[in-house]
Order: structure tokens, then C-alpha cells, then sequence
């Protein structure tokens, strides 16, 4: 959800102009100097092991009312980070816990329903009887062979992490490497690879309408062909997405790459090249004489990333029509 700008200066009442300060467009007050940024909201995340499993609450209040997530909230002005994760976990639980450690940050500029930069903590339980409180409808332990899909990306990627050193432990540091397999997406998919895209910075300001039109899109299959990248050696989640538009010309045929988005803690892994590589081969199976990707959508390390595998730092004409 993107941000709303204020109309006045809460400094001197002054209607905001806008200028270019930190080389982004920002409200600006021309009276006092004002300048109006915004920033990500801090939020923590509580992993609390008990009993061989992992403690989740079902969420009382939208957004995703009814559905599991991890005990989770906003920090305060007066408390730290650590403060905050105990008191969400006594508030959503009935448990006083303790904090082992310090088990992810992660960001989440899509919301919602603001950006954030979300702290993950693993904690173990001291006291206090399981029960749910505050914005929570339930709370239970799920062992890790029946954990539930979790509505928020950032929570899944705590979860896979969770699960992943349980099963495979590494060094921090230690790029693990793992086959990363495609597939077409499906309608189980939908939420997943909305939430991928949602990463892509272009993507933040599309309506709820627009976002609709995507699911439909993804799930068209003729013109548009959407796949998932999944590790099953090391995750449950979809690791990433990417999508081939094909365009069939009388003497020409050319596929478009767009879409293409890999989760933050899987990065740096080989997911994007398997990705743009099993598009490659799909490509020579439908006999496509060329691949184009938008290169105004991509940031200088994905450009160089094309410029590697080959892709020629050309210009299209275009006429846009909506």
C-alpha cells in the first residue's frame, strides 16, 4: 500500500510544493523547509520453539483475519526491539519468553499495510500458559510436518530459514547450493507469486485492480507463461518467479521476459540464472527468434546479469497506449 503524502507542513501549516531532495521527488514546505520523508515502520517477529514445533497465532483483525502467522507487532517509541518481541509474545500467546537469539531482518517494502523492516527473534518459553490474547483468535504449536501456509512473505522466509537450519546446518556465511527446479504456475500459487512480485520496486503503486488483472494473467497460459522456482531440498516456499510473453509474428517470433523476482534470503543462490536459463531453453522449444527483457525495470547489477548471458543493450520504439 503505498504511502499517502500530507497536503500541509505540520511544521507551519504551509500547503507542501514538491523538489527533489536525496534524489527522489519528496513534499517540501518552500516556507519553513520541511521536508517530508518516509520511512519504513520497525516491526518484530517471535519464533518461539515449544514442544518440537513452533508457536502461531490466527490472526483476530485483518489483514489476513483468520489465517497463521508468527506472534508479531510494531516496535514502540519507548522500547527496544527485544522489549517489543516479549511483550507481542506475551500479548498474542500468554507466554513470558526468553530470547535466544537474534534470527533474521528482513524488509517489507510492499506492505502491508505500511514498509517495514521486520526483526525476527527465536525465543523459548519461561513462564506464562499458553492462550490467545490481544489481536490473536487462537494460538496453537504446529510441528514442522503441519505447518500452514503463512499469508505474510516475511514470515514464510523466517519459517524456510527455521526449517532449513533444522534440517541442513550451515555456516552464516556459506552459500548453500541446492538444484533449483521450474514449474508452471498454478492457481495454488497466486498469493506466493504475488507477494514475489510485489519485491519489484515498479510494482509498489499497482491498485487492487491492477493486481487482479495479474492473477488472471498468470493463470492465462497461451499468450503469457508464468513459473516458480522451488528448491525442495532446502524450502517450502517458491523461491522465485518469472514470466515469458510470447509474440508470433508472420516472419518473426519473440518472447519478453518480465516478472522475474527472487525471495531476499534466497539471493545470490543461482535462482535468477537457473530461472532466465530454463526460460532460454523454453524459448528454443517454441522456436522463438529473439528474447527481449525491459531493461527500465531492471537495476544495474540485473543489467550487467543480461549483458552476461548474452543480451544486447538495444532500444525499442514503443507507443503506449494505456
Amino acid at each position: 500500500m503505498p504511502p499517502r503524502n500530507p497536503i500541509f507542513c505540520p511544521i507551519c501549516g504551509t500547503r507542501l510544493a514538491q523538489r527533489v531532495e536525496g534524489g527522489r521527488l519528496r513534499p517540501a514546505c518552500d516556507n519553513c523547509g520541511y521536508v517530508h520523508f518516509v520511512n519504513p515502520v520497525p516491526g518484530v517477529g517471535i519464533l518461539i520453539e515449544m514442544d518440537g514445533g513452533v508457536v502461531l497465532v490466527q490472526r483476530g483483525h485483518d489483514p489476513h483475519k483468520g489465517e497463521w502467522a508468527l506472534p508479531s507487532g510494531f516496535v514502540e517509541a519507548d522500547e527496544s526491539a527485544e522489549e517489543a518481541a516479549i511483550r507481542e509474545a506475551a500479548e498474542e500467546t500468554g507466554l513470558r519468553v526468553e530470547i535466544v537469539e537474534l534470527a533474521a531482518i528482513n524488509s517489507f517494502p510492499e506492505g502491508p499495510p505500511v514498509s517495514g523492516i521486520m526483526i525476527f527473534y527465536r525465543a523459548r518459553p519461561v513462564g506464562g500458559t499458553l492462550a490467545a490474547g490481544d489481536d490473536a483468535s487462537d494460538v496453537r504449536v504446529f510441528q514442522p510436518s503441519e505447518l500452514p501456509a503463512l499469508p505474510f512473505r516475511t514470515h514464510r522466509e523466517m519459517i524456510a530459514q527455521w526449517l532449513e537450519q533444522r534440517g541442513l546446518p550451515r555456516a552464516a556465511h556459506t552459500p548453500l547450493r541446492a538444484e533449483v527446479q521450474m514449474r508452471l504456475a498454478t492457481e495454488p500459487d497466486l498469493d506466493e507469486v504475488q507477494a514475489l512480485l510485489e519485491l519489484i520496486p515498479s510494482n509498489r503503486q499497482l491498485s487492487a485492480e491492477d493486481w487482479q488483472r495479474v492473477r488472471w494473467r498468470i493463470l492465462e497460459g497461451d499468450t503469457v507463461e508464468v513459473y516458480v522456482a522451488i528448491m525442495p531440498e532446502v524450502s517450502p516456499l517458491i523461491v522465485g518467479c518469472v514470466s515469458l510473453s510470447i509474440v508470433r509474428g508472420l516472419v518473426e517470433s519473440a518472447g519478453l521476459i518480465n516478472g522475474m523476482a527472487v525471495l531476499p534470503t534466497f539471493q545470490r543462490r543461482g535462482v535468477g540464472a537457473a530461472m532466465l536459463k530454463g526460460i532460454m531453453k523454453r524459448a528454443d522449444e517454441l522456436r522463438l527468434d529473439t528474447l527481449w527483457v525491459n531493461k527500465a525495470r531492471a537495476n544495474d547489477q540485473a543489467r550487467a546479469f543480461y549483458a552476461a548471458l548474452g543480451f544486447q543493450d538495444l532500444e525499442l520504439m514503443r507507443l503506449r497506449i494505456r
